[in-house]
């Protein structure tokens, strides 16, 4: 009996689907990406019975090249949506949304600046990598506290992850990333 007969009806068309696709120069679509917060249920959790403000800034190219050259780090954004939180009247923390790329694909973070201008939180929102690179919750946690300085670095103030030095250099660049946004933002108010 050929291997071919011996395919269940389902495998064989596994096969005949896979093969048009190879013969059209398609490839199979990839796998959807993992959600593990939806941004509402992330400020939820990061600003617990905070009044919760959405703002929308067009960067001009100015800020833009503020915000590249005090992060070191590419930035593509030229619209920034702050999540301003405020309890009681007073500002308690602006968060924002980094979508960035680890290797091919996307992954999505929320980092909560507080009024100091350090990193008060980071929650994972997704990650459409294979899983087995994603940062531990305990990982994240080491970038609480920190500012935008020389520390907030792989090998330095951030210790990597074995195995997926591409997810902590993303991680370390989308921190990077937000801090001076932050800071360019908020220097441009006074």
């Amino acid at each position: 009996m050929s291997a071919w007969a011996s395919c269940s009806s389902r495998g064989r068309a596994l096969f005949m689907a896979l093969a048009a696709c190879v013969s059209l120069g398609a490839s199979p679509s990839p796998p959807p990406e993992k959600v593990f917060l939806t941004l509402e249920e992330a400020l939820a959790l990061c600003f617990e019975g905070c009044e919760i403000a959405k703002e929308v800034v067009y960067l001009t190219d100015e800020q833009r090249a503020a915000a590249a050259k005090l992060s070191r780090v590419e930035l593509e954004a030229k619209i920034v949506r702050p999540y301003v939180a405020t309890k009681d009247g007073k500002r308690v923390g602006v968060a924002y949304v980094d979508v960035h790329r680890v290797r091919s694909l996307k992954e999505s973070v929320l980092v909560v600046v507080d009024p100091a201008g350090k990193i008060a939180r980071v929650e994972l929102l997704s990650f459409a990598e294979p899983l087995e690179y994603v940062p531990k919750a305990q990982w994240w946690g080491q970038f609480v506290g920190k500012p935008l300085d020389d520390e907030l670095a792989l090998k330095r103030g951030i210790r990597g992850i074995t195995g997926a030095t591409l997810s902590a250099r993303a991680a370390v660049d989308s921190a990077r990333r937000v801090l001076a946004l932050h800071k360019v933002l908020e220097d441009s108010k006074s």
